[in-house]
C-alpha cells in the first residue's frame, strides 16, 4: 500500500534575528532601520540591511511593532448599515484619508442591530485601536464609555450620542431640511408631508424633522394660505407599521387631489419630503404601484440624499458631501490621536439642492 503523498512544508518566515545575522549586525540596528532612524546608521550598514531584507523577503510584523511602541495605526469604524449608499460613500472618504495619513481602518458592520454595535465596540477596544469613528443607529452613552473623553479618541459621523462629548462630522441637517422645505414652498406647494423613520433616538432625524416644522411655521406667519406641517413616521423595519403609514399618506393624497381638482401647477399636487434615500425609495415604489407610471402628476418627491436612481426618475434631492464627511472624520480623529486637546468640535457641511422634474411645475 502506497503511503499518501506529503505536502511540502510551509517555508519559515524570516525573523528580525535572521536579518541581523544576514546583515552582520545586531537587532537594534535592524529596528532602527525599520523605524526610519537612518541618521544613526552608516550608509554602508543601511545598504547591508536593505540587501538582507530583500534576500530573505523579510516582512516585519507591523502589529507587534506597533504594540511595542504603543502605536499600531489601527482605527475602528462602526457602521450601522453598509447596504445604505450613504455609508458606502462616506467609507470611500474614510479609506482615502486613512491611506493619506498612514492609518488602517477596521470596518465593523452592525446591520442596524444595537446589540451588535455594543459587541463590536467591545471588540475594537480589545484590538487596542488608536481611535474609533462611529456611525451607528442606537448606540448609547454607556456603551461608548470606553471611547471619547479620557478613553480612546472618537469621532461621530452624522449623529450625536446623548452624554458623550466627542467631535461630530456630518451634514448640516437643519440647513438641509430648511433648504428643501423652502424649495417646496417657493415652488407653490401647499400640501407638504415630511416622511421620516422613527426619529426619537436618532439625532440627525430629529434635527431634520424639527427644522422642517420650523420652516413651515415661519412660512405660515408670513403668507396667507400656507399649509400646516405634516410629519409621517415610516418604520422600514416594521411592514405592518409601514403599511398603515402609507395608507394614511394615500388618503391624504387622494383628498388633496380631490380638493385641488381645479388648481394648476404645483398647487394641485402633494409634496412629499423624504428624510433620506431609503425612505424615498420605499415611497417611490409604493406611489408607482398605487398610481401607475404617471404618479408624479399627483405627487412631487424630494429627498435628502442623492441616490443614482433619483436622476433616472427625475427626483429632486439634497446631495450630501459624503466623501468629504468621511475624509474629514478621519482627519479629526488623527488630530485627536496626535494629541489635539481642544473642546469637542462640530464640522457641519452644507448639502447641495439638485432640482429635477419632480418639483417643477
Amino acid at each position: 500500500m502506497n503511503a499518501p503523498p506529503t505536502s511540502p512544508a510551509t517555508p519559515r518566515r524570516a525573523t528580525i534575528t535572521d536579518v541581523a545575522r544576514e546583515a552582520g549586525t545586531g537587532k537594534t540596528s535592524i529596528s532602527r532601520y525599520l523605524n526610519g532612524e537612518m541618521s544613526v546608521l552608516s550608509p554602508e550598514l543601511r545598504a547591508r540591511i536593505e540587501a538582507a531584507i530583500e534576500r530573505l523577503d523579510y516582512q516585519p510584523n507591523q502589529m507587534a511593532r506597533g504594540l511595542k511602541r504603543g502605536r499600531n495605526r489601527l482605527i475602528g469604524m462602526l457602521l450601522a448599515d453598509l447596504t445604505n449608499r450613504y455609508t458606502v460613500e462616506v467609507l470611500q472618504g474614510v479609506e482615502a484619508a486613512c491611506h493619506a495619513l498612514g492609518l488602517m481602518p477596521l470596518i465593523c458592520h452592525a446591520a442596524n442591530e444595537v446589540e451588535m454595535e455594543r459587541r463590536y465596540l467591545q471588540l475594537l477596544t480589545t484590538y487596542r485601536v488608536e481611535g474609533v469613528i462611529v456611525n451607528a443607529l442606537g448606540v448609547r452613552e454607556e456603551t461608548l464609555r470606553p471611547v471619547g473623553g479620557g478613553g480612546i479618541p472618537a469621532v461621530l459621523v452624522d449623529r450625536s450620542v446623548e452624554g458623550l462629548v466627542a467631535d461630530i462630522v456630518g451634514l448640516d441637517n437643519r440647513a438641509a431640511a430648511e433648504l428643501g422645505t423652502r424649495h417646496l414652498l417657493d415652488g407653490g406647494f401647499r400640501d407638504i408631508w415630511f416622511v421620516v423613520q422613527p426619529f426619537e433616538q436618532v439625532s440627525s432625524r430629529r434635527l431634520r424633522e424639527a427644522a422642517f416644522r420650523e420652516a413651515m411655521t415661519a412660512h405660515e406667519t408670513t403668507r396667507a394660505g400656507a399649509a400646516r406641517p405634516h410629519t409621517l413616521v415610516l418604520d422600514l423595519a416594521d411592514p405592518e407599521q409601514s403599511a398603515r403609514s402609507l395608507a394614511q399618506l394615500d388618503r391624504a393624497i387622494d383628498a388633496a387631489n380631490h380638493y385641488h381638482a381645479g388648481a394648476v401647477g404645483n398647487a394641485a399636487r402633494v409634496a412629499v419630503f423624504a428624510a433620506n434615500a431609503p425612505v424615498a425609495l420605499r415611497l417611490a415604489l409604493h406611489l408607482k404601484a398605487r398610481y401607475g407610471a404617471d404618479w408624479q402628476a399627483r405627487v412631487a418627491l424630494l429627498s435628502i440624499d442623492d441616490p443614482e436612481w433619483a436622476e433616472l426618475t427625475g427626483i429632486t434631492t439634497i446631495r450630501q458631501p459624503t466623501y468629504d464627511i468621511g475624509y474629514r472624520a478621519v482627519e479629526f480623529l488623527h488630530e485627536r490621536i496626535e494629541g489635539v486637546q481642544t473642546g469637542a468640535r462640530d464640522c457641519l457641511l452644507p448639502g447641495e439642492l439638485i432640482v429635477r422634474a419632480s418639483t417643477s411645475g
